[in-house]
């Protein structure tokens, strides 16, 4: 299994900006597709964005197109969540994980990391 590592989250007003990363501990993180998950709090995790192993396919919530971009360096063994026009509805701990295939459900994720917090303020 690989190990992941969030990092990046923190306070931010509305319209800002933060970017995520997970860093593997493994280079077999590179075989992976990977996905970002969202939780807030009272709420059940939500699909955010993904990312295929190969060629950079990506998929994204209807919420976050046009805002989130995700990305991944593999010779990092790391992924990336820019997140611009930060909402107050964005607050949630971020998680992101890995998947054999391109998905978007989390039962499809093997290993996931610890989350990191992202609030927005109005």
């Amino acid at each position: 299994q690989v190990q992941l590592v969030e990092s990046g989250g923190g306070l931010v007003q509305a319209g800002g900006s933060l970017r995520l990363s997970c860093a593997a501990s493994s280079r077999t993180f590179r075989s992976y597709s990977m996905g970002w998950f969202r939780q807030a709090p009272g709420k059940g995790r939500e699909f955010v964005a993904a990312i295929s192993w190969g060629f950079g396919a990506t998929y994204y919530a209807d919420s976050v197109k046009g805002r989130f971009t995700i990305s991944r360096d593999n010779a990092k063994n790391t992924a990336y969540l820019q997140m611009n026009s930060l909402r107050p509805e964005d607050t949630a701990i971020y998680y992101c994980a890995t998947s054999s295939r391109l998905a978007k459900v989390p039962d499809d994720f093997g290993s996931w990391g610890q989350g990191t917090q992202v609030t927005v303020s109005s």
